[in-house]
Parts: structure tokens; sequence; C-alpha cells
């Protein structure tokens, strides 16, 4: 053997013996391996991944002039599946790999230690668990970029290896469960640029090594529990310029931040600070952001802040602030926020802000601020919500209110507003809110405010309004809420706002309003009504005589009811104070009325002789059945059952019944009510199906549920079997679920003992019925009032999505992700609504995400123990940031055994109650990553 031939083995062994055969590969099937444990929604990752390109050429790699892989990136790919990183760093040559943004799920093993040339390693925003090995990765030490944040680790102390890696200039572990102090040592990563720690469990005082971190330009520590002041040297840090400790227990004062003037952003809301503000913010010439809400600074703002840079947004609410508004904030023509409410702001607002075309949020309520309102301020064109409330503001509401057409949020209630409301208020078409309470505004309501299609609540109390209700408020047909109270309107109540079916609370009391109550009100599904104090007469509909509305109609000497200890007898006797007309209406009324119903009760009989005797099947009286599954029954055994002792249960919608067949066959049957139906129409009718209330149309909900489910075939969503109707009755027939909902399983009297294996049955199914509503159906449905009411269980506790009265099914010509409808139940309802008012499929999974910590903790969306104004989402955010401990929130009756799992399903739960949609995952993602927690 010759001498070359020699030192080639020689040196073949060597590298053999250097480089494990594990990490010797051919880099093209590397990548087609890793093609194949991945899969991808984005159809275009891996098209060009195949044998017949040169490998250079695919997706997301890069390559040297030598056509060596140095790097690998497929970050925002919509990927999910697992990573093999022993195979994966046979690729010797790579520099830089980024996987970051996807929906990778599975373990990190220590093989990646294997990738030794890495200096950019980017796994963030990811699902990946267990334990991270920090070992491995310190022997990466030419790592200058690491980034690991927002992935489902196991919970572990801050990581001493780190600082193994000292070149380290961006160090991103934002939510990765990183608990304890921060280490002194910190101080030792001098190249540091960028380092983010955030929504961790950090505890403790901020590090004086953190100090020696000179070239710092982002600190982000904001979500942990860190405690006490800035250290000393703390100004040393002067190449920041993005500063966020929000949402700590920090104190003291801020003057070691005055030195920071390369700031474009600080965020130090939510703490304990106090003191002034340092004058030399003033000067601060790159700020944008600023925001210091919910602590407790006092003094004045200085006067120049904001007035340099392109100034954004200002947040320093709930703090004792003083003064005057600076003027000059919105000087560079970027300012989109104002939120300074609740501090003792004096003072007029700011002329200047009248050109501010950019703002969009205004919010300076609560303070001691006065004068006019610039005129401009009411017609800049991005303003979505004006909040003035609470100051002593005079004048009037300009006419250029109209030019506001973005304006969702009108608040200027306990002010000393004057003059009439503008008919042009009507023109701001996307007014959502309206609460003017409180002030003194005279003259008529607008008689062109039933334009205000988009209209939810409308408050006027306690104002000097006078002259009657226009009836066009009743085509505000989105109007939840109105309070006209305390004013000196006059005229009847409009039956118009009876058509208002999602009218919750109506107060009209303390007014000069007469006539009678309208019968449409009947229709109403009110919480809350008050008609008290005014000068109304006749009888009290039926419907509006409960209980819960006791008092309701006090003060009106006119009003009778024939049941009620509060007002009088509907008889002519005692009618005399409410006039003449009372009387003769009963006294010549009265007859003609017997007359009618002996009328209605002859025709009424004779249709049913006719239908029972003789099964019309034509004309106006027929049945129309449509079927949409193989089914041996027909209309006749389904109406026979419908009656009181059937009755299973009640909505806002309609009734459900139990009805058997003669085969024994359940199955569970909806009447759907018209929203003009009286309440005692629904309570007295017999199990004859001409007795039925009468709808002469179809109602939405109907058709919506018809739409969604006549063609959708899936083991998890409810099966219609058939619609049933006439002009008389809706009827939807569904197979029956002997288990009832979940929500009665959990958390009412019928609930049964549920083990960890039917909890996690119940979560996966019912993922999968709603990842096939959004992702299997030809059109996708967006359910729009996902809750655990809503998903019911069979007699083996599968669980299957109902309820689709509230159902979108996209059309092809529209905005597929979108629909302007404030539907939903509270508890369940995802953050958007209050800044967009959209329903997407991201709204569904937000409420799914609900229904998944239900499960979970065993307790409702809302209860007293979260505190006001919180729900369970809140609530386990709330817990995990104090405790730093999922199982800890799992229902105790979950055996031990199964507690971490059950944890999983809750860190599920919480990606899907992100509060920005685009943070949510998919239901298909969903799905894939519940799968993998399956039980043994």
């Amino acid at each position: 053997m010759s001498p070359e031939s020699i030192s080639g083995l020689l040196l073949s062994l060597i590298i053999f013996i250097i480089i494990p055969p594990s990490t010797q590969s051919d880099p093209l099937k590397t990548l087609l391996k890793l093609k194949t444990t991945l899969s991808n929604s984005n159809i275009h990752t891996f098209t060009t991944w195949n044998h017949n390109n040169p490998i250079c050429n695919f997706t997301g790699v890069t390559c040297n002039i030598n056509n060596t892989i140095t790097e690998l990136n497929l970050s925002q790919q919509q990927l999910t599946g697992t990573v093999d990183f022993n195979s994966l760093c046979s690729i010797q040559s790579l520099k830089k790999l980024s996987l970051a943004t996807n929906h990778l799920h599975g373990t990190i093993t220590p093989n990646i230690s294997h990738c030794t040339n890495l200096q950019h390693l980017d796994l963030a925003d990811n699902s990946f668990s267990g334990q991270f090995p920090w070992k491995s990765v310190a022997k990466l030490i030419n790592l200058t970029y690491l980034s690991l944040g927002d992935n489902p680790f196991d919970k572990t102390q801050f990581p001493l290896e780190i600082f193994n890696l000292q070149n380290l200039q961006t160090l991103y572990l934002t939510n990765c469960s990183i608990s304890g102090m921060i280490p002194e040592k910190l101080g030792t990563l001098a190249s540091l640029h960028r380092l983010e720690l955030s929504d961790n469990s950090l505890v403790g005082e901020l590090p004086i090594g953190l100090t020696k971190l000179t070239n710092l330009q982002v600190l982000e520590l904001y979500d942990n529990r860190l405690t006490g002041v800035f250290p000393t040297g703390f100004g040393n840090l002067v190449n920041l310029s993005k500063l966020d400790v929000s949402n700590n227990t920090l104190e003291g004062d801020v003057n070691e931040l005055k030195t920071l003037t390369r700031l474009e952003s600080l965020q130090l809301f939510e703490n304990k600070f106090s003191g002034a503000i340092p004058v030399e913010f003033g000067e601060f010439k790159f700020l944008r952001e600023f925001s210091i809400y919910k602590n407790k600074f006092t003094g004045e703002l200085p006067e120049k802040i904001g007035s340099w840079a392109e100034f954004e947004f200002i947040d320093v609410s709930e703090n004792m602030l003083s003064g005057a508004i600076p003027p000059d904030m919105c000087k560079n023509g970027k300012m989109y926020d104002i939120l300074m409410l609740q501090n003792n702001f004096s003072g007029s607002l700011p002329e200047s802000y009248a050109n501010c075309w950019s703002l969009e949020r205004l919010r300076v309520s609560n303070n001691s601020l006065s004068g006019r309102i610039p005129d401009g301020i009411w017609s800049l064109p991005r303003l979505k919500l004006i909040d003035l409330a609470m100051n002593q503001f005079e004048g009037e509401v300009s006419t250029n209110i109209g030019e506001a057409k973005s304006l969702a949020q009108l608040f200027l209630f306990n002010n000393r507003f004057s003059g009439e409301l503008p008919e042009e208020i009507s023109e701001a078409s996307s007014l959502v809110e309206i609460k003017l309470m409180y002030n003194q505004l005279s003259g008529g309501l607008p008689a062109t405010i039933g334009e205000l299609k988009k209209l939810n609540s409308l408050h006027l109390e306690g104002n000097f309004f006078s002259g009657e209700i226009p009836e066009s408020l009743g085509s505000c047909v989105s109007l939840n809420d109105i309070n006209l109270a305390g004013n000196f309107l006059s005229g009847k109540i409009p039956a118009s706002l009876g058509s208002i079916r999602g009218l919750n609370s109506l107060n009209l009391s303390g007014n000069k309003l007469s006539g009678e109550i309208p019968a449409s009100l009947s229709s109403l599904k009110l919480s809350f009504i008050d008609l008290s104090n005014n000068m109304l007469i006749g009888p009290v509909p039926e419907s509006l005589l409960a209980e819960a509305y006791g008092g309701s109609f006090a003060g009106n000497p006119g009003l009778c009811a024939d049941r009620s200890k509060n007002l009088g007898r509907c008889s002519p006797v005692s009618h005399r104070s409410g006039g003449l007309g009372v009387a003769k209406y009963c006294f010549i009324g009265g007859p003609l009325v017997l007359v009618l119903l002996l009328l209605i009760a002859c025709f009424i009989l004779k249709r049913s002789k006719v239908k029972k005797c003789n099964n019309v099947t034509d004309g106006d009286f027929s049945w129309d059945m449509k079927q949409f599954h193989v089914i041996s029954f027909d209309e006749g055994e389904i109406l026979q059952s419908l009656k009181p002792d059937n009755l299973i249960g009640k909505g806002g919608s309609g009734n459900v019944y139990k009805v058997e067949l003669g085969c024994g066959k359940k199955l569970a049957v909806k009447h759907m009510w018209r929203s003009g139906i009286d309440v005692g129409e629904r309570k007295n009718y017999s199990s004859s199906a001409t007795m039925l209330p009468k709808q002469k149309s179809r109602l939405p909900e109907y058709d919506a549920e018809v739409v969604a489910l006549s063609s959708i075939r899936h083991v998890n969503v409810v099966k219609l079997y058939c619609s049933i109707t006439n002009e008389d009755a809706n009827l939807l027939v569904y197979e029956y679920m002997s288990n009832g909902s979940l929500w009665d399983q959990l958390h009412t009297y019928q609930k049964i003992e549920m083990g960890w294996d039917v909890r996690y049955k119940i979560a996966i199914g019912a993922a999968k019925g709603l990842e096939y509503l959004h992702h299997g159906c030809e059109r996708p449905v967006i359910h729009r009032d996902v809750k655990s009411s809503n998903i019911l269980l069979d007699k083996e506790m599968k669980p299957k999505i109902a309820d689709f009265g509230l159902a979108k099914i996209m059309q092809a010509n529209r905005d597929a992700n979108s629909s302007h409808v404030i539907v939903g139940t509270y508890g369940y309802i995802a953050p958007e609504y209050g800044y967009t008012f959209n329903v997407t499929e991201k709204s569904d999974i937000y409420s799914f995400g609900v229904v998944l910590m239900e499960l979970m903790t065993g307790k409702k969306p809302v209860e007293p123990e979260f505190g006001e104004n919180k729900d369970i989402v809140s609530w386990i955010h709330d817990e995990i940031r104090s405790k730093g401990n999922v199982v800890g929130l799992v229902d105790p009756s979950i055996p031990d055994e199964a507690k971490r799992d059950a944890a999983k399903v809750l860190t599920i739960a919480i990606r899907c109650t992100m509060r920005f949609p685009a943070q949510r995952p998919s239901m298909r993602i969903i799905v894939q990553m519940l799968e993998q927690i399956e039980p043994v």
C-alpha cells in the first residue's frame, strides 16, 4: 500500500473517530428526512425540497460560495410535527438554525450540542416541552443569538449554564417557565444587546450585575414578580432604547432613568413606583412610547414630553399626577393614544389636539379638567374613543361629530355639557356606545337616531331632554341597553322598541311618559325594566309582571294588573285615576273582544279537527318536513309528543322536548320562538301541533341552524335528522343526548364524577368537532357561541357540538375571517370584541379555551372568588404569575397521577385565550397538541 493510501486511510479514520457516525450524513438525505417528520398548511414551503432540485435552492436554505449549507430558516411556515436534532445537527456547517413561530412540539434533545458551529439558534414560539438541555446548549460557545421563548418547557431555576455563552448578543427567554432570582453573574455577559426574560416567575430584586451590561439596547422583564428599586448605577445603561419592567412590584423613584436619553419605549406600568417624573424625560428626543399607568407618581408631566420624535403613545392613567396636559405630544402627527384618566390634571384640553389626525383614543376622564372642547376634536377621522367623563367640561356637543366616521365610543358623562344633542350624531355610523348621562343637555332626541345600526348602549339619563322618544329608536337593531331616566320626555313609549330583539335593559323612569305600555315589549327578554314615575295608564302586559320587575311600575297611578300586589286590578272602578278613557275602553271594547275571542276559538278548533282527522298535507296548514338523514318516523309522532310533560329544557330561542318513539328511539326536538310571541302564548300551548304559537316568518336562528347542520356529518357534531315547519311552528329534530351538557356535568346537581379519561375524551372530541367546522366543511362554519352548555354528551360521554343558532357560514364573496355582529355568552367572549366587534374562527378558539379551563379546573367562567370584573382567564393568568404552578389549578377531583397531563391541557387553553387573535393556534393545531398528551 502506498504512503498516500495509508495517509488517506489514517485521515478517514481520524475523521471517523472525531465525528461520530451519527453526525456524518448526506445533507440532502437529512433535509428530506426532516421534511417527512413535518407537515404544514403553507403548501409552498416544501415544493422545492426534492431530489431534482439543488439543495441550495431549497426554500429556507442558504449556502456559501462552496455550496455548503450555512443557514436553515423555516420560521413562520405553519409547520407542525417533531424535529430530530441528532439528524439535523449532522449538517456540521450550519451556522444559523431558525424554526421559530411554528407549531412544533416534542422535546429538544441533548444531541443539539452536535451543532457545534451554530451562531444563531431560534426555536421560539412553538410548543416544545419537557426539560430543556441547558448543559448541552452550553457547549455551543459560538452562539451570539439564542431564542427559546414562548415554549411550555418544564419549570426550572435560572439556568447558570448560560454564562458559558460569553459571545451572546441576544438572549430571548420570555415565557419559558424560568423561576427564582436573576443571578448577579448576569453582568458577565458583556456583549448582550438584547435581554428578554419577561412572562416568567422571576422574583427578588434587580441585581447590581445588571448595571454592567452597558451595551444593552433592549431590556424586557415584564410580567414577573420582581421587587425593590432600580439599583444604583442603572443609569449606566445609556444605550437602552427599550425598557419594559411593567407588571411587577418594583417601587421607589425613577431618577436612575433620567440619563437614558436614547430611550424610544419606556414601559413601567403596574408597579408601585412613586415620586415625580424627572424633568429630563421631557428632553428624551427619541421617545415614542411612554406608559406608567397604575403607579403612585405625583407632580406634573414635563411640558416638552413627546414633542421631539414621532411620539405615538402615552398612558399615565391611575396615578396622582397634576398640572396641565402637555400641549405638543402630537406635534409630529403620529400620536394614536392619549390615555390620562384617573389623575388630577387641570386646565383645558390643549387646542393643538384638534389637528391630531392620527389620534384613535382620547381618554382623560376622572380628572379636574374644564373649559370647552376644541371643535376639531369632535371630527377627528380616526378617533374611535372619546372619553371625557367625570370632569368639568362645558359647552355643546359639536355638529362636527357627524364627521367622526370611526367613532365607536362616546363617554361624556358627569360634566356640564349643555345645549341640544345634534342631529349629526346619527351620521357617526360606527357608534356602539353613547354615555352622556348627568350633564345639562336639553331639547329633543334626534329623530334620525335610528340610523345608528351598531349602537349597543344608549345612556342619556339625568339630563333635561324633552319631547317624545323617537319611533326610529326601534331601528337601532343592535341595542342591548337603553337608559333615558330622569329627563322630561313625554308622549307614548314607542311600540318599535319591542322589535329590538337583543334588548336586555330598559330604563325610562322619572319622565312624563303617558299612554299604555306597548304590548310589543312582551316579546323582549329583559333582565331589567323600569318604567316607574311616569304617567302611564292601562294594563301591564302579563309577561312584565315577574317578581324580578318588582317596583318597575310604581308611581304610575293609571297602571293596573289582575295579579299584582303593587298595582290595582284592571276593572272600571279601579281605573278612575287613570281617566275615563280606560273605563270606556273596558266597557265598550270588552264585548267586541269577547266576540273576537269566540271566533278565534272556533277557527282553531276547526283547524285542529281537520289536522287530526284528515292529516292535511297541502294548503296553508300543511307541514313541511325536510330530511337530512334516513329516518323511520313521521311528523305525527313528533307533534303528538310536544307537551309539557316532555319538556327538558328552555332557552332564549325556544323550548326543547324529549320524544320517545314507539320503537324506543329517543329524539330531542327544539321548538324555536318567533321574537314577537307573547310569553303567555308560549306558556299555554297544548300538545296539539295546531296550538303551537304562530310564526309568520322564518327565524334567523332557525335558518342558521338548518344551514349549518343539514350537510354536516361528523361524530362530534350533533346530528340533525330533519326540520318540520309550517306557518305556525319551526321544529328541529336531533339525536337525543342522554347525559345533557358539559355545563350540567360540571356545575349543576346533575353532575357525575368525571375521571381524567372522561375529561380528556370530552376535550379531544369537542376539539375535533370544532376542527371539522373550521377546516373540514366546504365552507368554514364559525359557531360563535362555543360554551360548555353547547357541548352535549351522549350515554358514553362522547361530546358533540350543538346549538348553531348563531353560526356563520363564510361566503365565498365575503371576508372569510370576520363577521360584524356582537354575539356570544358572557365569560366566553373573546377580548377583541372590545375594539373590533369582529367574530372570527379565532373567537371560537378563545371560547373553546375557556371550555378547556372549565373542564380542567371544575370552575365556572365567572366566579365571585375571581374578584370584581375578572373571569376564569384572568384568574388563571394571575394565579400562574403569583404562584408559578399550573398543576395547582387543576380540579382536585382529578387523580394525582393525571394532574400533570391536565396541566398540559390548561397550558393549551392558555394559548387558546391569548389576547390577540393572531397568537391563538388553529383548531387543527389544537387537536394535534391534545393528541400528544393522550392518556395511557
